[in-house]
């Protein structure tokens, strides 16, 4: 009905990337009948419930992170003025979606007041094209953590800790009985009763205390470990280091979040116009990084 291309990403993850391609009165379009559709869906799921506040709408937008500057302008003026003239709640996020170079614009209102921010945004990515290129964010599929504790394996489920159906008990008790026992993949040291490092920075309360935890990030009925890691090593002009490095470390700190790898510059030795960087990480991080580095 919109007459725009529409595309829904793989449905295996927690999040899906819905992406409209058209000219800009059918993305309007298009965007109109999702913001529409979203309130039904608020409207419907408010008649079993017991709010009395109706919940604004909510979309959360996947923008290149070199034309965010644009879209909050000098001194936040041009978000200021986007939320004043459309009554929309907009916030752009301050870090970039995990490796890729795009951040997170999330719009919040009536369905007419996302339609006109919607506009606007459209309007200003259009002035100002992205800058250099861009790595679009792809979500993962869902990785739900397991906990071992007291020989019982259990998941966690927002803020509680699930026991975890028989043959993952099974598997950790066989695994128990192979000494020494290394858990495969990273283990988080954690307080009995609190679960550090689920999900990047989120920290989960267990709704009872669990004894000596241990955390592996994947499901695994075949309890795979995740690729071996390996070093590769780049050679970078003296000249060229300053751009990679940025202020402070930022820009090489960037790089190594985003790719996961470890990054290590040589200091530089008299006599040569050159500097050396190793990266380790598995084969993937290892990529990415050298794609971050050379597009510096």
């Amino acid at each position: 009905q919109s007459g725009a291309r529409i595309n829904i990403s793989e449905g295996n993850c927690p999040e899906r990337i819905v992406t409209i391609t058209g000219p800009t009165d059918a993305i309007f379009k298009a965007f109109a009948m999702i913001a529409y559709k979203f309130e039904e869906d608020i409207t419907n799921s408010m008649s079993n419930s017991t709010a009395t506040s109706k919940p604004p709408v909510t979309l959360r937008l996947v923008v290149p992170a070199s034309q965010c500057g644009s879209l909050i302008g000098k001194g936040g003026s041009k978000i200021k003025e986007i939320r004043e003239s459309t009554g929309a709640q907009v916030q752009v996020a301050g870090d970039m979606l995990p490796n890729s170079t795009e951040r997170a614009v999330t719009i919040s209102g009536t369905p007419d007041a996302i339609i006109q921010c919607v506009k606007q945004i459209c309007v200003v990515m259009l002035e100002s094209p992205p800058k250099g290129a861009t790595i679009p964010y792809r979500p993962k599929p869902a990785s739900t953590p397991v906990i071992f504790a007291g020989g019982q394996a259990y998941t966690i489920q927002g803020q509680y800790a699930i026991p975890h159906p028989d043959q993952l008990t099974k598997l950790h008790q066989l695994a128990m009985q192979q000494t020494p026992f290394t858990p495969l993949g990273q283990t988080t040291p954690a307080f009995p009763g609190t679960l550090g490092g689920v999900a990047g920075k989120q920290r989960s309360s267990v709704a009872s205390p669990l004894p000596a935890l241990t955390l592996f990030p994947c499901i695994c009925p075949g309890l795979d470990a995740s690729p071996p890691a390996s070093t590769h090593e780049l050679t970078i002009p003296n000249d060229l280091i300053g751009c990679i490095i940025g202020r402070q470390g930022t820009k090489i700190n960037e790089i190594r979040q985003m790719s996961g790898a470890q990054i290590k510059i040589a200091n530089a030795t008299e006599g040569s116009s050159e500097r050396q960087i190793t990266i380790t990480g598995t084969p993937a991080n290892i990529s990415l990084a050298q794609y971050l580095i050379n597009a510096r």
